[in-house]
């Protein structure tokens, strides 16, 4: 049985960590459970764990033997990740650290881009060379 760990984030805009997660993970928005109050997760065989989570991706979309996948969010309104060892633990991990770096670097577009086009700018996202993100916001007056 995989333990979970709680990773302390940044993640504070709810839709902006969803189309994060919905861009990084492949999943959609009806695979993505999103919860006023928290909610249990559940283990690679099917067992409750202790662990809640507020935005939650089940097992079976997660892959196969993996356990659910959760964000949980915090008394200073940031959403904790909350992922077992054997999806998230190590480098090799397809939820590992690699993966959660590209989460935070598509959580901070998304935040952006709402704030910006909000205030009517155009905001485009393009890749370096190296593979890093770059954001263009044009439309400054």
């Amino acid at each position: 049985m995989s333990m979970y760990c709680n990773i302390k984030t940044q993640f504070k805009n709810r839709a902006a960590l969803i189309a994060a997660l919905m861009e990084t993970g492949h999943w959609t928005a009806e695979q993505i459970e999103v919860h006023d109050e928290p909610q249990h997760l559940y283990g690679y065989q099917g067992d409750q764990r202790g662990q809640t989570a507020h935005v939650i991706i089940r097992r079976e979309h997660v892959g196969r033997a993996s356990n659910d996948i959760g964000f949980e969010r915090q008394a200073d309104g940031t959403h904790a990740a909350v992922i077992s060892e054997y999806d998230g633990g190590r480098d090799t991990s397809k939820y590992g650290p690699r993966w959660q770096r590209a989460l935070k670097e598509s959580y901070g577009y998304h935040v952006i881009r709402a704030q910006q086009e909000k205030r009517g700018r155009s905001v485009e996202r393009v890749r370096t060379p190296q593979g890093r993100q770059q954001v263009i916001v044009t439309g400054y007056r």
